[in-house]
């Protein structure tokens, strides 16, 4: 069994590494990129009849700083 965590920093907390990607954009000649928001994506492989609470729980206590940033779970 498979689960994607998708981790992103929230609404209104800076982003220097996607305004960093959307300057080089720029750069190379990429016009109309307004914005960048660059997040992270953990697969893990659990065993089966793992439930997404469990996963839910190692974002809260681990892959997630939910301060600042916001996840979205996807179980396969």
């Amino acid at each position: 069994m498979k689960a994607r965590v998708h981790v992103m920093l929230k609404d209104g907390v800076l982003d220097p590494q996607g305004e960093a990607v959307r300057h080089a954009l720029g750069t190379l000649g990429f016009d109309g990129v307004n914005g960048v928001r660059q997040g992270k994506v953990i697969e893990l492989d659990l065993d089966e009849g793992t439930d997404e609470a469990t996963v839910r729980q190692m974002c809260e206590k681990l892959l997630a700083n939910t301060v600042i940033e916001s996840y979205r779970v996807e179980m396969a």
